[in-house]
């Protein structure tokens, strides 16, 4: 049997804890856990998560830092694209896992590994995700996913830990948990049918943020050619800036939602999700290319967007027509850099105002509904009526 050993993601969650020790024991080879950060995870985190490892039986912890190059190269499009699937949920979680996939694929190579494993199930999205791209990147790797491929249920994972004298999750085992740069999602029995939300209490960034709700609160967002890049006048880097108004959103309760839709697989599924920057990103930049696009270029990008959304979401984001649509979202991008000003109030981000340089209600020198500006009201009636032609048209066709 090979001796080499086997690299597992590694979230310590329950699925991914279990498969420690499962593959251990199983193939008698060492295991290394990798993590890769792409949002969620502070100092405390981090070293809490390498002792878990540790505890669990890996050989060897690895932590790799990605947040930067997540939002580089996903985040930003998908602010980008306005990009919600479902017309509510902005993606927070799942559209990591191809960096994450690309990750696990080098630290194989890089440590002379032939098999690479994840704690997806057989009902989920992720293993799907994972999978596409590791076989795009590295076809020759063996991909064990043992809760999926034995079909392992939560109450036999949380057996096999206390039997081996293990401790579960910190986090316990009735809800599933996943949290990145662009926010969390929970899945719990309450998701498993369509009729009830989670309690209060499961709520991870906005437990208890209705209970005592925080005061409105004023926001200055600063956008340079589509990507956020000022926090009340003070420029920041787009992971900074993410993350601290996640902070911020958390406090009023903003991007919380359940969402419904259709799975990889074709099923429906239902998660609840936190989203605050996300949230306020997308509502913020949305009011701004309003001011600066024009009417066809907004048309245009909207069903680009949809599809953008569905490739990314289904772990295709190494095909060549992501970077075609990613072409198109950067030169839509170019005007649109201006400031976005909001009031946060509990559950709601309202944008109160826009501005920009390249303003196209400032280019006007009319007044939407109190002056004629480069046109006469001459010229308004004569367009008035041309546009009337086709229903005149029509009516006289009929022969009544």
């Amino acid at each position: 049997m090979s001796t080499d050993p086997i690299i597992l993601a590694f979230s310590g969650g329950l699925d991914t804890s279990f498969c420690v020790p499962w593959l251990k024991e199983t193939y008698d080879r060492p295991v290394v856990t990798a993590t890769v950060n792409t949002g969620g995870l502070d100092e405390a985190a981090t070293t809490a998560l390498a002792e878990r490892a540790g505890q669990l039986g890996a050989s060897d912890h690895v932590q790799i830092e990605a947040r930067d190059e997540f939002f580089d190269d996903v985040l930003k499009f998908l602010i980008m694209g306005n990009v919600r699937r479902g017309q509510l949920y902005p993606l927070c979680v799942g559209a990591e896992r191809g960096i994450q996939a690309a990750y696990l694929a080098k630290l194989a190579r890089d440590r002379g590994a032939g098999t690479v494993a994840h704690g997806c199930t057989a009902a989920g999205n992720d293993q799907v995700r994972f999978e596409i791209i590791l076989k795009a990147l590295a076809p020759e790797l063996e991909v064990l996913a043992p809760v999926r491929d034995n079909s392992f249920q939560r109450d036999e994972q949380l057996a096999y830990l206390a039997k081996h004298g293990m401790p579960p999750p910190a986090a316990g085992s009735a809800y599933s948990i996943n949290r990145g740069l662009w926010g969390t999602t929970i899945g719990g029995t309450e998701t498993l049918d369509s009729v009830e939300s989670i309690p209060e209490s499961a709520w991870v960034l906005s437990s208890g943020a209705f209970d005592t709700p925080a005061e409105p609160e004023e926001l200055a967002i600063g956008f340079a050619k589509g990507v956020p890049s000022a926090l009340n006048g003070e420029p920041l880097a787009p992971v900074a800036l993410t993350e601290k108004l996640e902070t911020i959103g958390a406090r009023f309760g903003i991007g919380r939602g359940i969402h419904l839709g259709d799975t990889i697989l074709g099923t429906k599924g239902r998660v609840a999700f936190e989203a605050p920057a996300a949230e306020i990103l997308l509502t913020a930049h949305r009011e701004l290319e309003k001011l600066t696009l024009t009417g066809l270029q907004q048309r245009i990008k909207e069903p680009v967007s949809l599809n953008y959304g569905d490739l990314v979401h289904e772990g295709k984001q190494l095909e060549p027509a992501c970077r075609d649509i990613e072409a198109l979202f950067t030169s839509s991008q170019e005007r649109v850099t201006g400031t976005v000003h909001c009031v946060l109030r509990p559950g709601n981000v309202f944008v109160t105002g826009v501005e920009s340089p390249h303003s196209l209600m400032a280019a006007s020198r009319g007044k939407y509904g109190e002056a004629a500006g480069e046109w006469t009201p001459a010229d308004a009636l004569g367009f008035s009526r041309i546009l009337s032609l086709p229903g005149m048209l029509h009516t006289r066709a009929k022969g009544d």
